[in-house]
């Protein structure tokens, strides 16, 4: 189903490459923040990630003058009023989504859809605080938007045949796989790869082996472009953090309780690439810093 117009709320990594990547296939976006700060930030993170990839040669001037004209940043909830859909990319915290779920079902057109893009929260929660839990939806991109060919379009418990089969299309528009997902915390990617990081974790702060040898051994081992110390890094270990704690309140499994370690990084506010040093460390392009060499990957 096509959509000429859409509203992103949340102007973080989510909402940046959520926004990208249906203003590329002709869709305008209004992408909404708090603030004229974070909505403006919003838009230029978006202009500097496509210079990166045209000094690569992946995208052309003309590419990116045409995405970013179909993008508008604003901070006025009631611009969801004006479109068919919404989607939610705002931190992973239930009480927050909670409260604008509420605000745009009094907002929004009655037949407007409104996805989440949550990675571990219950869809069939954030419905309740509608009277049109048939036609809310999950969307769990995984990051970066541009670059993983996947999304998982989680249904929860009212969600319609109708409104499924429009998102399904949707993002099948937006040249993504679909896998399609009954409600249950963690889906299916967030509940899988989060053991793994976790355990990754575990075997750094038992000092078995080092961050870059843990790497190293899953890459090659099981063939994989990145390892999992290197993944929640680029994840942002605060947002790792938050999805462990949610499963573990779900499903009260062992397993996702944060390693003592992760719980200490978070805390010295060492994220991962977002602030340049997590279980490596990042120059301002993002690029690792090798600290045998001095220099960055390119």
């Amino acid at each position: 189903m096509s959509f000429q117009k859409i509203v992103i709320f949340g102007a973080g990594v989510m909402g940046r490459g959520i926004s990208r990547v249906v203003a590329a296939t002709g869709t305008e976006v209004v992408l909404i923040d708090r603030t004229t700060e974070l909505a403006d930030r919003g838009i230029e993170g978006i202009s500097e990630s496509m210079d990166k990839e045209m000094e690569r040669w992946g995208i052309t001037p003309s590419e990116k003058k045409a995405i970013l004209s179909r993008i508008t940043a604003k901070t006025d909830i009631k611009e969801a009023a004006k479109v068919p859909m919404v989607i939610e990319a705002i931190p992973e915290d239930l009480g927050a989504k909670k409260s604008l779920f509420k605000q745009l079902d009094q907002i929004c057109r009655p037949n407007a859809i409104l996805v989440t893009n949550t990675s571990t929260l219950s869809i069939t929660e954030l419905a309740a605080e509608t009277k049109r839990p048939d036609k809310v939806i999950g969307m769990h991109f995984l990051n970066p938007v541009v670059k993983v060919p996947l999304v998982e379009v989680v249904r929860g418990l009212k969600t319609s045949d109708q409104t499924f089969d429009s998102i399904k299309e949707f993002a099948s528009e937006l040249g993504k796989t679909v896998i399609s997902v009954s409600e249950y915390p963690g889906y299916v990617t967030t509940r899988i790869i989060v053991p793994m990081l976790n355990e990754a974790m575990h075997v750094l702060m038992e000092r078995i082996a080092t961050a870059d040898d843990i790497d190293n051994a899953i890459k090659l081992g099981f063939g994989l472009n990145i390892g999992p110390l290197s993944l929640a890094d680029q994840m942002g270990l605060d947002e790792v953090m938050s999805w462990m704690e949610n499963l573990l309140k779900e499903l009260s499994d062992h397993k996702y309780n944060p390693c003592p370690l992760l719980r200490k990084m978070v805390r010295a506010g060492h994220l991962g690439v977002k602030t340049g040093q997590g279980f490596f460390k990042y120059n301002e392009d993002g690029n690792r810093i090798r600290e045998d060499t001095g220099q960055s990957d390119s």
